[in-house]
Order: structure tokens, then sequence, then C-alpha cells
């Protein structure tokens, strides 16, 4: 014992971890964005399922739209579009488009200018975009009127492609469009020539129309898939021209036999169809 009677003093250092490792939360910021992640891809997926086959098909036309909808702007790289706000190189004046351009000797003469043909084209594409609209309309709103033509539009699709409108009429597997291996139409397929007859007068563009069979067997000695193509489309003509179309609007009839299928079983009743195509307007001196 020390003679002044006093114990020595320990002090004990205690060093505390920090928070890595499980204590932290950065681990659980990731998993939230895992979880959302996982819940959008489901709900896309349940979207895709509950979508009809021409829901998705007018969705796709929605985001790869084929018609221009921007007005031609002038101008040049860069903050102001051109070296001067006075320059009619580099501005557009019209709203249109630069009208500086030079016209062809055919336009000088009547007094237009290339952004005066450009507007036009513009404005004939933008009336074109409204009559196929129109068209869309009027083929959907059918389907409420009876029950017969709403059994008949079953059978039509349509698609917006760079050739023009598409009126895809296809067979069922219950309720074909023609007798059997005839050119013969069926009951249905009238009504649907009656329902586009009147549709298609909405518009004055013309009509192409392409006929398509299903795969036959090989092993057949006399296939007949390209005449019977080809005399379906013609009587799909018949049809429209017997219910009041004018026959001055038909551009060409077309049968592609089994060589364009959409089923992936070649034999299958979805491959007999027709299409019926409204072609664009031509622009002028194309």
């Amino acid at each position: 014992m020390s003679t002044d009677g006093l114990a020595p003093v320990i002090i004990k250092k205690v060093k505390k971890s920090g928070g890595d490792g499980h204590h932290g939360g950065a681990w659980k910021v990731a998993y939230a964005d895992f979880v959302t992640a996982m819940m959008a891809f489901f709900m896309l997926m349940w979207l895709l399922n509950a979508t009809t086959e021409k829901q998705r098909k007018g969705i796709a036309d929605y985001f790869s739209p084929t018609i221009p909808v921007h007005r031609v702007s002038g101008g040049g790289d860069g903050m102001g579009g051109g070296s001067s706000v006075f320059t009619e190189e580099t501005l557009a004046q019209n709203g249109t488009g630069g009208s500086i351009a030079s016209p062809s000797s055919e336009e000088e003469a009547a007094g237009a200018t290339v952004g005066d043909a450009q507007g036009a084209a513009l404005q004939e594409g933008a009336d074109e975009t409204e009559e196929v609209q129109q068209i869309l309309e009027e083929l959907s709103g059918n389907g409420g009127e009876s029950l017969a033509i709403e059994n008949a539009m079953k059978h039509v699709l349509t698609r917006v492609t760079d050739e023009g409108l598409i009126v895809e009429i296809f067979d069922t597997t219950q309720e074909p469009l023609f007798t059997a291996q005839t050119s013969e139409p069926t009951d249905v397929l009238v009504e649907i020539a009656g329902i586009l007859q009147r549709v298609f007068q909405l518009v004055d563009n013309e009509l192409a129309i392409n006929g398509h069979i299903r795969a036959h067997p090989i092993v057949l000695a006399d296939n007949p898939v390209w005449d019977l193509s080809s005399a379906r489309a013609s009587q799909m003509r018949v049809l429209l021209e017997v219910s009041g179309f004018d026959s001055a609007r038909m551009q060409r009839i077309t049968g592609f036999a089994d060589r364009k299928l959409v089923a992936v079983d070649p034999m299958s009743p979805r491959n007999n169809r027709l299409e019926l195509i409204l072609l664009r307007s031509q622009p002028p001196n194309s």
C-alpha cells in the first residue's frame, strides 16, 4: 500500500463500431427501387394481357406515325436559328417554311413559291389524316347497330401504313367469308361489303384489293391458291360495286396466294383474308 493511501485510476476506452453493414440504410433504398421496378413490370404484363390485338395495334400506330404532323420550320443551328432575324434564308416568314427557295418554272409562272407548295402538301396530308380518322371512327361505331353488324365487324381489322389505310377482312374458324374452296361469298361478307361501301363514300381515294389464301398440302396435283386468291379479290370488287362503290376508284386487284401468311400455322383459316387499301393521294409531280 502506498504511503498516501490513494489507489491508481484506470480509464477504459470502448470503441464503438460505425453504422455499416446490416445497420446501414443504403440497401433499403436499393431494395425499394427493385420492388418498384418489379411492380411496374408486372403492371405492364397485366396491361398487355388485358388489351386486345386491335387495341395494341392502335397503340403501336400512335407511337409510330406515318404522316408528318409538324410544320416545316426554317432556321439554322444554335440559339436564334440563324445569323439574323431579318434573313429570310434562315427564318420562316409564313409559318410553313421558308419561301425564298427556287420554285420550278411552272410554279414561278403561276406565282407560287416552294413554301406555298410545302404548305399545300402538308395541309393535304393533314386533311387526309382527318379523313382516315373519320373512317376508323365510323368502322368502330358500326358495331352497335344490330347483332348482325356486330358479328360482321368481328372479321375486320384496320391499320395505317405508308401505302394507306388497310381494312383487313378475315375468316374465323366458325364463320368463313367464302364457301370452302370457292369464290362464292357468304352472307357475312355481303354484309361487310355493304358497310365498307358506305364508309368508303366519306373519301374519294382510290382502292386496291389484295387476296390471300391459307397454304394447302404440297401433295395436291393442282394447287388452287393463285387462282382462288385472285378470284376472291375480284369477287370483293363485285360486291362493293353492286353496293354502289364507284368502279372508277378501283386501282388494282391482286392475288398473293399463300405467299404472305399472318398465322403461325400455314394452313390456319386466319390466313384466308382480303385487304382493302384506301391508297394515299399522290402528290403533284410525283
